[in-house]
């Protein structure tokens, strides 16, 4: 009997210590992507001719503590870190590492600023947000999607506040925010979203047809109510779905 409780034993310690340098293994490794995703997105940013954005420390170091992999479906994780958007069903992406950076940098938010977030997708902007000690408050349209989100969320980024309802039409509630960041591309800007962004804020948004070219366009609201309007670059989206 002894010499059965022995060898579970030590094949208990074997998998436990196994399974720990596994473990180890995959965050060095993932460490490494992240590392090659950051210099990925430096380089694009000195690729936007006279619209050249410096992405600020701030926001690099806010990347790099949010576990992109955490973000991206179990089958997918080995493409969390590449260069491109990656799908997470519901015909829904996670955006272009560059494209989360460039956004949130437009968005010039500061610590204790309350964002809102149209489209939650796989909830990494949002995550991001959170990095920076941001307010971020997130409404997304497809209830599955919010779910599954939610469980990540509540686990890594308690703090940041989930609705399931139609963006277009914002969130009234907890308006108005100092930025707001628009994660799916929509043919104009909804004034629902003009209205609640707090005079002296910006709103980032992929403006344009869903199925053809779009603009990512930076929006600022000046303190008498102004608008101020700059095309940044081409993008695609996912289109803004609901009921507009």
């Amino acid at each position: 009997m002894k010499k059965i409780i022995t060898r579970l034993l030590v094949i208990t310690v074997i998998f436990f210590h196994s399974s720990s340098v596994i473990s180890q293994n995959l965050e060095k490794n993932f460490k490494k992507q992240q590392e090659d995703m950051i210099r990925t997105i430096l380089w694009h940013s000195t690729t936007l001719g006279s619209k050249k954005i410096k992405i600020s420390d701030i926001i690099l170091k806010a990347i790099r503590n949010t576990p992109r992999h955490e973000f991206v479906p179990k089958k997918l994780v080995k493409h969390a870190y590449k260069d491109r958007p990656v799908p997470i069903g519901f015909g829904q992406t996670i955006s272009q590492p560059f494209i989360v950076a460039l956004m949130t940098e437009l968005l010039n938010v500061k610590e204790d600023n309350s964002v809102l977030e149209i489209g939650t997708g796989s909830g990494y902007q949002a995550a991001v947000l959170a990095e920076m000690g941001t307010k971020v408050y997130s409404v997304e349209i497809i209830p599955e999607l919010i779910e599954r989100t939610s469980k990540v969320l509540d686990q890594l980024y308690p703090r940041i506040k989930l609705l399931i309802g139609d963006g277009y039409y914002g969130w009234e509630e907890n308006a108005p925010y100092d930025a707001i960041i628009v994660t799916a591309a929509i043919s104009h800007i909804p004034e629902p979203l003009i209205k609640q962004l707090r005079p002296g804020g910006k709103m980032v948004i992929p403006v344009g047809n869903p199925y053809t070219s779009q603009e990512l366009v930076l929006i600022e609201k000046k303190i008498n109510g102004d608008l101020l309007l700059h095309q940044i670059l081409s993008v695609r989206f996912v289109p803004l779905t609901g009921s507009h």
